[in-house]
């Protein structure tokens, strides 16, 4: 299927022509039809002789609709101008062309009407030279009457020459369908409108409602009037969704595929019109069927960043219109550069903004954000619109290279800083260095320790230097170390231990440097001791009590419960019913 837009002055026969095309009247309204005048989207479909099938998003012509008219052309890749032979060239044809201009639609078809009624030449030839001057460029003209049928054979032969030159969707795409429409049925509930410019839809797929995050279902699909269970781009899409109330769906929302998509408020575009400089500070920004406030700072002499007052999904190369809705005209075609832009605080901030940004061209560049940014997940890579240029490094984490590289020399360095400030510490936290560095998660510390640092129990500590305790500290420790060595399982009261000046600090500092065992909290023994004990109560009558235990280790009970409670975590020991224990039959 192939989707085209008309765009056109009011009056100038657009909705005719569909008419005649199809067969089906695209004017949806009661007013429309006795005005005479398109006011809302409409839209019809057709077979070409040659097989093709088009449908038509008709779009009102009148200055007042001109945001109806946006969001009907918005998702559409190829548009049929509509001139009248008896009118020519009018102010709102200049509008509808400035808009196709904007959003950079290079694949069109002229279409003069009304040609029994004038000669078409004059209003061809106008029509012709300005869009010409746009990005739709050269185009070829049909003449037509609608009174007399006279050109329709010949313009449904331009139509299928029109569709035969668009480029294929991509169907492997993720979804992005921009609401056009929606309503409810009686009997089926919620159903929204789109164009499917890319990707594709199936009954039972779960899609997302861009801004509200509401999870949806596709409960049915149609496309040219047809019940369908699959759809690929491009396509007319009617989807009955299961999970949404009317209210909660409107035109300018889109549905998406989860996860893949990010929503921005903040953007940096490069301009297509008017300066930025000459830009009034705030616009309607249009971008598929969305229309929104953009309040514009800018940037450079083509560049700006729009604040938006609701939040959209947007990719990098994405293209909007800048409105001027105060005078009524297209201010500029907007390409976005950045969805996740940097704050700009500091003075001369947008002057170098904006330097960066006149490298930028809208084509999506993995490795070039990457470099940029210095740190970004790879989905949200994707979510932009680029590809990764690598592996993570760490969880979904992609790193520049040369960042990586100042970071590892700054790891050092804080490691060496924290080192020197807490002597009694067996290497800093991951998460001290985390906010030292600045970084966005704990596991790039662990991804950038490279030798001369080790990572170990969420520390970071040179690799080189064994566990090193400063000297008060150890002569405290080699005397706790003698007292044991003497009575292995006689571990030292509270006060023995503040006599030699261990307090929670210093005795910490001596289990991560290896040179005791902590049991439990006041009881430290040699480390092994746990070790050994497993031994001595292997060689006794099995099971044994705490008692019988307490006796062949020679201790109090207060070492012998949390030793016994330990060997038991351990899987060195096992506690029976009765609460008597066994050594683990491995080590009996």
């Amino acid at each position: 299927m192939f989707v085209v837009a008309t765009a056109g002055h009011v009056d100038h026969g657009k909705s005719t022509l569909v008419r005649l095309l199809t067969g089906m009247e695209p004017d949806r309204w009661a007013e429309e039809r006795r005005r005479g005048m398109t006011i809302d989207l409409g839209f019809a479909w057709t077979g070409l002789p040659t097989g093709e099938k088009v449908a038509f998003v008709d779009v009102p012509g009148h200055e007042r609709f001109v945001a109806n008219m946006l969001a009907g052309v918005g998702p559409v890749p190829a548009v049929m101008f509509v001139v009248a032979a008896d009118e020519g060239w009018k102010a709102q044809s200049a509008e509808h062309l400035g808009a196709l201009d904007a959003l950079g639609v290079r694949h069109g078809l002229l279409v003069v009407t009304r040609s029994d009624l004038a000669d078409p030449a004059a209003a061809q030839a106008q029509a012709q030279a300005e869009i010409a001057a746009t990005t739709l460029g050269s185009v070829p003209a049909v003449c037509v009457s609608g009174r007399t049928g006279k050109g329709l054979d010949d313009l449904r032969l331009a139509l299928h020459l029109l569709v035969a030159a668009l480029a294929p969707s991509s169907v492997d795409s993720d979804v992005r369908l921009w609401v056009d429409r929606a309503f409810t049925i009686k009997g089926a509930g919620t159903v929204v409108t789109g164009t499917l410019p890319a990707g594709q839809l199936h009954v039972g797929q779960e899609l997302v409602v861009a801004g509200s995050g509401q999870r949806v279902v596709v409960r049915g699909l149609q496309s040219l009037g047809e019940t369908v269970p699959h759809l690929t781009a491009t396509a007319r899409v009617a989807a009955n969704l299961r999970g949404v109330a009317l209210d909660d769906v409107r035109r300018g929302d889109a549905l998406l595929t989860p996860q893949r998509w990010l929503t921005t408020s903040l953007l940096d575009v490069r301009l297509r019109g008017d300066s930025a400089a000459d830009l009034p500070g705030e616009l309607a920004l249009h971008i598929g069927s969305a229309a929104v406030t953009a309040r514009v700072r800018p940037l450079g002499a083509d560049t700006a960043r729009l604040s938006l007052n609701r939040a959209l999904p947007l990719r990098v190369g994405d293209v909007a219109v800048l409105r001027d809705p105060g005078r009524r005209k297209i201010a500029a075609g907007a390409t976005v550069l950045d969805i996740r832009p940097p704050a700009l605080r500091r003075r001369g901030a947008g002057a170098v903004r904006a330097a960066v940004l006149s490298d930028m061209d809208g084509t999506p560049d993995g490795l070039a954000e990457v470099r940029r940014r210095g740190i970004i997940k790879a989905g949200d890579l994707r979510a932009m619109g680029a590809t990764p240029p690598g592996a993570p490094v760490a969880g979904d984490w992609l790193v520049d290279d040369t960042l990586r590289a100042d970071l590892g020399a700054h790891l050092v360095a804080a490691t060496t800083r924290y080192a020197a400030a807490h002597p009694l510490e067996q290497g800093a936290p991951v998460e001290v260095l985390r906010r030292e560095l600045r970084l966005p998660d704990v596991r790039l510390v662990a991804a950038l320790v490279r030798p001369p640092l080790a990572l170990h129990e969420g520390r970071v500590l040179p690799a080189d230097t064994g566990p090193a305790l400063p000297a008060d500290v150890q002569r405290a420790v080699d005397a706790v170390r003698q007292d044991l060595t003497v009575a292995p399982y006689a571990a030292p009261d509270a006060n023995r231990l503040a006599e030699l000046g261990l307090r929670a600090k210093q005795l910490g500092a001596a289990v991560r440097a290896g040179a005791l065992l902590k049991v439990a909290d006041g009881v430290f023994l040699l480390p092994g001791a746990d070790e050994s004990a497993a031994g001595l109560l292997a060689g006794l009558p099995q099971p044994f009590t705490l008692s019988e235990a307490r006796q062949a280790l020679g201790t109090s009970r207060r070492v012998a419960v949390p030793l016994l409670e330990l060997l038991e975590r351990q899987g060195r020991t096992v506690r029976l019913a009765d609460s008597r224990h066994t050594v683990a039959p491995r080590l009996t």
